[in-house]
């Protein structure tokens, strides 16, 4: 029988995006067992990637004007990626890692699934836009994150929910001031959603974190700091959405530490 798990690697080998959301999308109403135990082998492949956009190193991503119409929509094309992203890194912390309780993988269904939201609410603006996903270059990093720290499911929860993602909540209202100023005031209503969903996720994150640490026995504030040492993932830098932070779960003592750390 067809497990969740197996569902969401199905979903994450689909490299046509709207196929993608399709499947992503089905994954909770297919009515079939988690299969938390199951181990599954890695195929090759993966993520699916349509053949746009192109890849490059994040310093090579052109940087347009505001006060152009390709300018904001390379804006939203940059968001946009990064929700199709966000879809992958969903799903293969759901298909990947075996032994969990079941919540922990429908709560990263739904994650998935709101993911899914999001890239189709800034794919639809950006076709709005006279554009699509895929008509300007996009980077790689978040998904290179997820390489290093496909060996451990601690690592890949601290570094990515609790750091790249946790990231998100920062830079979004800046982004979202952006696009009223450049007179985008749809694409910055989306914003209003993904930021309200985006602290859910973060929450998730922390929440499964912690519960790793628990079991293993270990510190999760000093253990953060040794999996910043080891995996390197990149800096976190002010201004920081403090209160966000706060509504995802982070403590007192790790808000403290991320101001003073400036990471």
């Amino acid at each position: 029988m067809t497990s969740l798990r197996q569902l969401a690697l199905r979903a994450i080998q689909e490299s046509n995006p709207l196929k993608k959301v399709e499947l992503t999308n089905q994954l909770l109403s297919a009515n079939v067992h988690v299969g938390s135990e199951h181990v599954i082998e890695e195929p090759q492949g993966l993520p699916g990637r349509p053949s746009n956009p192109q890849l490059v190193p994040h310093n090579q991503i052109k940087q347009f004007s505001l006060l152009t119409d390709e300018g904001k929509a390379a804006l939203v094309h940059s968001v946009t990626h990064i929700e199709f992203n966000a879809i992958d890194l969903a799903l293969d912390i759901l298909w990947r890692f075996s032994g969990m309780p079941d919540q922990f993988y429908l709560d990263w269904a739904r994650i998935a699934q709101e993911e899914a939201l999001h890239f189709s609410l800034l794919r639809d603006h950006l076709v709005t836009l006279g554009y699509d996903y895929g008509s300007f270059p996009a980077h790689n990093a978040l998904w290179v994150m997820a390489e290093k720290t496909k060996a451990d499911i601690l690592a890949r929860i601290g570094l990515v929910p609790r750091t790249l993602e946790a990231r998100g909540l920062d830079v979004s209202p800046g982004v979202k001031e952006k696009l009223i100023g450049a007179g985008d005031h749809k694409g910055a209503a989306i914003f209003n959603i993904i930021l309200k969903d985006e602290i859910g996720h973060v929450l998730a994150g922390n929440h499964w974190y912690r519960y790793i640490c628990t079991k293993r026995g270990i510190d999760p504030i000093k253990t953060y700091d040794e999996l910043v040492e080891k995996y390197d993932p990149p800096k976190i830098r002010a201004p920081y959405n403090i209160e966000a932070r706060r509504l995802a779960g982070f403590a007192e003592e790790e808000i403290a530490a991320l101001i003073a750390n400036n990471r």
